[in-house]
């Protein structure tokens, strides 16, 4: 594997700079001095911000776009070898890494690399430990898989020794890292047009874990099934976080104000306790915030730094975000596309002021849709009404026999209501006539949704 030396910069080209992970590690480098340039389809915040930088963009992904004076290819996993790209890459002897391998090699720059990895929640404990950070003046670099406001990106550039990353798992990307603290939020089934079921998919935290120096640590959710299998044979300290008293750290006494917010007393092994009052709903996010008072504590943040950024933390784009509202009835959007996260979501949503909640879901990957059909069902049965988009294609071209009415006819198996349109421009239309004066419409889905919303509040 091409090993990059951090004290020379080289000119390095990205396949798909435009990406949110991809964006980030550029625009760390261009910090450090490199060469960039790069790809991608169409042009974006991102990419112009990169452009403002210094970075030499093109849009169209074209054999001509490489030359031989660059020196290393970046490429995602979503780009496959038939890439105009990549075979010109090829053609001309460029050596070439993945995305993962490039942030694996980033990481060991630093003294204390901080990943982040679980099923859900990533990118909110991300930005829950970064805005800890930032309030304990730490100056960490962060790298974010969503915008998050207080850094006016995704991206930060610090000067101190911590570095800070989501880590995910799909291809296995996550064990090309080289971490000194690891965060395992949670384990579930997903991504299975990559993973062959949930014990391939534990196999492969297992081995994130594994990746962890004896004198690192791993943070790990308690109430992870048959955690011992995760964590029996580590050589790192493991400090556990969960809903009961078997962790090492769990909270008691959760009430909501009226945003459904919560506030929780946390209780931990060492019988030190502390109040802490979130600006983010659901008891999903309790926990998440529970696993970054855990690293800050590990970190020696004083505990009133911590209570102090949660308490500011107000979320991330996608993330239960309030977008505006619109003939009286309020909208939210949010990136939940996995039956738990959908159930987190409306469960949260349950506690926040409306009178009839609706729910506009856009599934996500026809592979997705078809391994959850019944799941995705009974969790959006959680909305007084239910409307459908259809399904975002994403990466994939075979249906696999699956659209949106096969998950229509699923939820109404169950006695629900279920609207379904084929265009955003019908939905928006039924809406505006349909949702009244203190209703609640979440747009919901991991795809292009989030456009209902900002063309509704347009209107």
């Amino acid at each position: 594997m091409y090993q990059i030396n951090f004290s020379e910069p080289i000119h390095i080209y990205f396949i798909g700079i435009g990406g949110i992970s991809m964006s980030g590690l550029a625009e760390i480098l261009l910090a450090e001095g490199f060469r960039i340039s790069g790809s991608d389809r169409a042009e974006s915040m991102l990419t112009h911000r990169l452009e403002e930088q210094g970075a030499v963009i093109y849009y169209g992904q074209r054999k001509e776009n490489l030359s031989p004076e660059i020196d290393l290819v970046v490429y995602t996993s979503a780009i496959k070898s038939d890439n105009p790209e990549m075979i010109a890459a090829s053609e001309l002897h460029l050596p070439c890494l993945t995305r993962a391998q490039l942030l694996g090699q980033m990481m060991k720059n630093y003294k204390t690399s901080i990943a982040v990895s679980g099923t859900h929640g990533k990118t909110t404990t991300t930005s829950m430990i970064s805005q800890i950070l930032l309030e304990d003046d730490a100056d960490p670099t962060l790298s974010i898989g969503g915008i998050y406001k207080p850094i006016d990106g995704n991206i930060r550039v610090g000067s101190s020794s911590l570095f800070v990353t989501e880590a995910c798992e799909y291809t296995n990307s996550f064990l090309s890292f080289y971490p000194t603290i690891g965060i395992i939020l949670n384990i579930e089934e997903d991504h299975l047009d990559f993973f062959k079921d949930i014990q391939d998919i534990r196999n492969s935290f297992h081995e994130f874990a594994r990746l962890l120096p004896p004198d690192g640590t791993l943070i790990i959710n308690g109430d992870i099934d048959r955690i011992e299998e995760l964590t029996g044979d580590l050589s790192c300290r493991v400090i556990t976080y969960g809903a009961s008293s078997a962790s090492d750290y769990y909270p008691k006494d959760i009430t909501y104000d009226a945003s459904g917010c919560p506030s929780f007393y946390l209780m931990r092994k060492n019988g030190k306790t502390e109040s802490f009052s979130l600006r983010v709903p659901g008891e999903h996010n309790v926990y998440n915030a529970i696993a970054a008072i855990a690293l800050a504590d590990l970190l020696g943040i004083a505990g009133g730094v911590t209570a102090k950024a949660l308490l500011q933390y107000g979320g991330t784009d996608r993330r239960f975000e309030y977008k505006g509202k619109v003939r009286g009835f309020t909208i939210i959007d949010d990136y939940a596309h996995h039956p738990t996260e959908i159930r987190a979501t409306l469960h949260a949503a349950a506690n926040y002021p409306h009178h009839t909640m609706w729910c506009v879901f856009q599934p996500h990957t026809y592979t997705r849709t078809k391994a959850f059909l019944n799941d995705f069902a009974k969790a959006l049965v959680l909305s007084d009404e239910i409307i459908l988009a259809d399904i975002y294609a994403a990466r994939e071209k075979d249906t696999l026999g699956i659209s949106s009415q096969t998950l229509q006819a699923e939820i109404e198996k169950l006695g629900h209501r279920c609207y379904y349109f084929s265009s955003f421009e019908e939905i928006e239309d039924f809406v505006l006539k349909n949702c009244t004066k203190d209703d609640l419409l979440i747009t919901m889905g991991a795809g292009d949704v989030v456009n209902i919303g900002e063309n509704l509040l347009k209107r």
